[in-house]
């Protein structure tokens, strides 16, 4: 069965819209797992615009199941994730002026640097994935850093205009899931997904996990968090029979 990870980004950015205590991201974390995700993501940014060190520090002591820390591919955030060890790092683009992270990370031509960034943390145990478009370049690249996963950014394909190009992201990334696979990488998807665009994954083998942030804490200012997560759950668990 597919994996549920609930990305809490952005209610730690509710949070910091206000410079308050409230919503707090380890408290959602938490409703989250007892409502069916079976992983919990953060993205640590540079500029700390949302999750902060604290929360990333105490999400470490209380997920039942499994962290995720996404982050880029510095010295700081290498050595937080050495010391703190979640049970996944995702490398991922950053830009200061993105909403969101815009797109996949360019990995090819550098897969001795980030061989060389991830060899410590698979030292210490800690499981690695980079983001990645559904390119058969980068996807062929991300095979040669060690990493053990690869994360599809599923962004343009949930942003796609009309249904020929959605169908044509789709296809995209169906095709990388297959490479991806067939040189030995881990699947997960993510970005933009949301309760409507995920059925088209419903029959397909193979993706490990999807990452969903933004449309389960959207749904989850009317409906409340635990409904929002159990009704996602539920959704990644009926695409296997």
């Amino acid at each position: 069965m597919p994996n549920l990870a609930v990305n809490v980004d952005h209610v730690a950015t509710i949070r910091q819209a206000r410079l308050a205590a409230e919503p707090d991201p380890v408290l959602a974390a938490s409703l989250a797992e007892l409502s069916g995700a079976t992983a919990i993501i953060v993205h640590l940014r540079e500029d700390r615009r949302h999750i902060q060190d604290r929360d990333v520090e105490l999400l470490r002591r209380t997920v039942k199941t499994r962290l995720h820390l996404e982050m880029a591919a510095t010295a700081e955030m290498q050595g937080i994730a050495l010391r703190l060890a979640p049970d996944l790092v995702c490398l991922v683009p950053e830009n200061r002026r993105e909403l969101t992270t815009e797109g996949g990370l360019d990995v090819a031509g550098r897969e001795a640097v980030l061989a060389a960034f991830l060899a410590p943390l698979a030292k210490a145990g800690i499981e690695a994935s980079l983001f990645i478009d559904p390119d058969p370049a980068q996807i062929a690249a991300a095979a040669k850093t060690g990493a053990g996963y690869v994360e599809l950014h599923t962004g343009t394909y949930a942003e796609a205009k009309n249904p020929d190009a959605r169908q044509a992201e789709f296809e995209r990334l169906l095709a990388g899931l297959d490479q991806a696979r067939r040189l030995g990488l881990r699947v997960n998807m993510g970005h933009g997904l949301d309760y409507v665009n995920i059925l088209a994954f419903a029959g397909v083998s193979g993706v490990n996990e999807y990452s969903i942030g933004h449309a389960i804490v959207a749904r989850a200012v009317v409906t409340g968090l635990p409904e929002a997560v159990s009704r996602m759950a539920n959704i990644v668990a009926g695409f296997v029979s």
